[in-house]
């Protein structure tokens, strides 16, 4: 049987991608792999990539020149999370808040690991989260 390797691409749809891109780029330094109007991608820890599409701009399908993107789109409130290390917890507490970003809620899981839960510019949930919740530790 075939395998996947992973998910590559996290698409959000946000109002301004310049200021979604901005914060995502203050907050986590990530870098642009790409920009256009209609979308920034933004590298994530040399393997993923974080897009931002400007919101109602990839209804249509989009022609490039080795073929057609199809139509899509996202609405309301969505979530993602980014792993880190269980010893920077405290660093991440004290980063967001050098930020004026409000920690929402954490949550310290059954198997040891443990989130910090905040909303980016579009309301989207970003989470943060220590090893151990989906497999062991």
């Amino acid at each position: 049987m075939p395998h996947v390797h992973g998910i590559l691409e996290t698409a959000l749809y946000v109002q301004d991608i310049q200021r979604s891109a901005d914060f995502y780029r203050h907050l986590f330094g990530f870098q642009s792999l790409r920009e256009s109007e209609r979308l920034i991608a933004l590298d994530v820890s040399g393997s993923d990539v974080l897009l931002l599409f400007k919101e109602g701009a990839t209804h249509e399908a989009f022609p490039t020149p080795g073929g057609i993107i199809p139509g899509h789109t996202g609405a309301g409130p969505t979530h993602l999370a980014f792993t880190i290390h269980p010893d920077e917890v405290e660093p991440w507490r004290r980063r967001l808040a050098d930020r004026h970003i409000t920690i929402e809620s954490e949550v310290a899981w059954e198997g040891g690991a443990q989130s910090i839960y905040f909303r980016d510019p579009d309301n989207t949930l970003v989470e943060l989260i220590t090893p151990g919740f989906w497999r062991p530790a």
